[in-house]
């Protein structure tokens, strides 16, 4: 089942024509990486599927994007949208708080305030997020404490503790070593069994080792969407060959 459709979807920043009418359909429980070179679209399509362009100044859309069969862009709970379509960001960003307070900071501004279930909620997301073994013993100390691997898996459970249904991320691994990349990566094979994810990458091998679908994109379009394994090996058009050999970008 396509869980989320994007259809003759264009942004705008002011006069600038970043994304030109892109269509694409994402199933549910699957990985989708977004690929091309800086400057492409791959972030900007990423934030308009949980309405993250609403931050910034003179950004107008047109055409739609469903998710679960409803127009995000019509009458919208935007808070119900961000909460069952996460975000994990380029570097990881704890709040300046304790790592369970991170991770149930979420579920609080859903009104659930009962001490045995946030802690129920705060594991699950933890062990959803291969963390829980590595500070179940230092909840209580600063998220600031852990090291940037960890601190971008925490960002996953903070992300996971609210029940999303998609996760969307922004270059998860850029900032982080090989050793915390790895780790990021195996979380995300795991977490696509309960998850639709979406990542933009700049590292194809990473989306060649992680993505079930690959989209590649350049100065705004979507010039070819297909299974990974597909495009790297078969691409259908001269631009993606060229991108994915390193001709250019």
């Amino acid at each position: 089942m396509n869980q989320i459709e994007i259809k003759d979807f264009n942004l705008y920043y002011g006069d600038f024509h970043a994304l030109h009418g892109i269509n694409l359909e994402i199933a549910s429980n699957e990985v989708t990486a977004f690929i091309g070179p800086s400057g492409c679209g791959k972030s900007t399509l990423l934030k308009s599927m949980n309405r993250m362009n609403d931050l910034v100044e003179n950004c107008r859309i047109e055409g739609d994007i469903h998710i679960n069969g409803k127009d995000i862009y019509g009458s919208v709970n935007i808070n119900e949208l961000r909460r069952n379509v996460g975000m994990v960001f380029q570097k990881p960003n704890p709040f300046p708080m304790s790592i369970y307070d991170n991770v149930a900071y979420g579920p609080k501004t859903h009104k659930i305030k009962d001490k045995a279930a946030l802690d129920q909620i705060v594991q699950e997301a933890l062990e959803d997020a291969a963390l829980w073994d590595e500070v179940k013993d230092r909840l209580h100390k600063s998220a600031l404490g852990l090291s940037g691997g960890q601190q971008q898996r925490l960002c996953v459970a903070r992300a996971l503790a609210v029940k999303p249904d998609i996760l969307l991320m922004d270059e998860p691994t850029s900032a982080l070593d090989p050793i915390s990349t790895a780790k990021i990566e195996e979380l995300i094979l795991k977490l696509k069994d309960k998850y639709t994810i979406v990542i933009v990458t700049h590292n194809m091998s990473q989306a060649m080792r992680v993505s079930d679908k690959t989209a590649f994109f350049w100065l705004g379009d979507l010039i070819e969407y297909a299974p990974t394994g597909e495009l790297f090996s078969r691409p259908k058009q001269k631009k993606t060959e060229d991108y994915i050999t390193g001709r250019f970008g």
